[in-house]
């Protein structure tokens, strides 16, 4: 059994390593895309004109509100998969103990616990990190980048 723990960290290890090595290029791609987004969204508000607020505003300022919104938005994204990531490791190791301890009845139920918990979690951190930008009449998914 311990040894599975352990090439489960390896298996860790060398994944983050390699998206360390990796997220430069990615990055670099991902700011690309986000300033031709935020370019065809200025174009979309300047067409529509569904918030008054948004027309108003020059395109310089739409650029920076913009794109200050999308890096925003995936730093806290980025915050969010951390929590829920070390939410779901938290979870894993608690049932496992109880496990342990009491069976197969007490891993059960600490996981199924852990697991809503997480997702309760994931749902209001999505929610929080949306918020500013809705409050403003962005729409968000026309700026995420995947």
């Amino acid at each position: 059994m311990i040894w599975l723990i352990e090439i489960a960290l390896v298996l860790l290890l060398l994944g983050g390593g390699w998206t360390m090595l990796t997220r430069g290029r990615q990055s670099d791609k991902r700011d690309a895309l986000t300033m031709r987004r935020v370019d065809a969204y200025i174009e979309t508000i300047r067409r529509e004109r569904r918030s008054p607020e948004l027309a108003a505003m020059t395109d310089m300022e739409l650029r920076d509100l913009l794109h200050s919104g999308a890096r925003n938005l995936k730093v806290a994204e980025q915050r969010k998969q951390w929590i829920v990531f070390g939410m779901g490791i938290a979870t894993l190791l608690a049932a496992s103990v109880l496990g342990s301890e009491e069976g197969w009845l007490a891993f059960g139920a600490a996981a199924a616990i852990g697991a809503i918990v997480t997702y309760g979690t994931n749902e209001f951190l999505t929610r929080r990190m949306r918020a500013p930008l809705e409050k403003r009449g962005i729409e968000i998914d026309r700026l995420m980048v995947e």
